[in-house]
């Protein structure tokens, strides 16, 4: 199996974490890479950064500083897709679609102070970003012929699609959601040859982790646990996307993936 891929990858949440990781892993196999992050002033200059790499690599990098989230926002970003895969002659290379947002309130369910527990609002955002976006940035880009076949998509989940954490509530609840979202794709999908695969990453330090309260204990507690006794690493997650993106890969689909260095089957 050749370790040069080709073609696009979309990567959704590119500028930290897992899809900054993603990203650079994926240019440094042979892809050209369209970045959709949210990021102020303070933090451009790691996108830049990012941007810089790829270029470095010789790969192209189109990054859109936006609410992935934003039905208005993602298509104009698809639009400007489009039009860049049009003038290269590269319609329907996208080949790899990795939804990485991290992006949630992050409260408990039921408080003595009503104040303090999650609002409608604030679920309902959480789940529209962490999970139901999956589905509206597939759906088009397939129907604009973007992605077709040969692609595939892949979801940053966790542990908490199956587990609780005080405060996790929410997140926990849009992990759910989008494992679901995952199977249904990977059926519908299947006859356009299209993998869908969620992967489940063990305790990560990363930006996302850091707000989560309580999240000195849990990687407390995911390195005694990991039998490699570390936690997992952004890049140990990438170079498991890297692989899955290979040719032949394609009959993996519809499962949840660990990447966590056997973490998970761990009591």
């Amino acid at each position: 199996m050749s370790d040069q891929l080709n073609g696009w990858a979309v990567v959704l949440g590119a500028s930290s974490g897992f899809g900054e990781a993603t990203s650079l892993a994926l240019a440094r196999a042979g892809m050209d890479v369209f970045g959709v992050h949210l990021d102020r002033k303070t933090t451009m200059a790691n996108v830049e950064r990012i941007v810089g790499e790829i270029r470095g690599m010789g790969r192209e990098a189109q990054f859109f500083n936006m609410n992935a989230a934003d039905e208005e926002k993602r298509r104009e970003a698809l639009t400007q897709m489009e039009k860049v895969l049009k003038e290269r002659g590269e319609e329907g290379q996208v080949k790899v679609l990795l939804h990485s947002l991290a992006f949630g309130t992050l409260k408990p369910f039921v408080t003595a102070n009503p104040a303090e527990a999650i609002s409608k609002a604030q679920m309902d955002m959480t789940v529209d970003v962490m999970a139901h976006s999956l589905i509206y940035w597939v759906q088009d880009l397939v129907w604009r012929g973007l992605m077709k076949d040969g692609g595939r998509v892949f979801a940053m989940t966790s542990s908490g699609g199956q587990r609780v954490w005080y405060t996790y509530g929410a997140v926990s609840a849009a992990k759910a959601a989008l494992e679901s979202h995952v199977r249904q794709l990977a059926l519908e999908l299947a006859p356009m040859g299209i993998a869908v695969n969620a992967v489940r990453a063990g305790v990560t330090d990363t930006p996302a982790l850091r707000k989560i309260p309580g999240h000195e204990k849990m990687i407390e507690v995911a390195t005694q646990r990991n039998p490699f006794h570390r936690l997992t690493t952004c890049a140990d997650v990438a170079a498991g996307i890297v692989a899955l993106s290979q040719p032949g890969t394609h009959w993996m689909t519809g499962n949840v993936i660990g990447v966590d260095g056997g973490e998970n089957v761990v009591g």
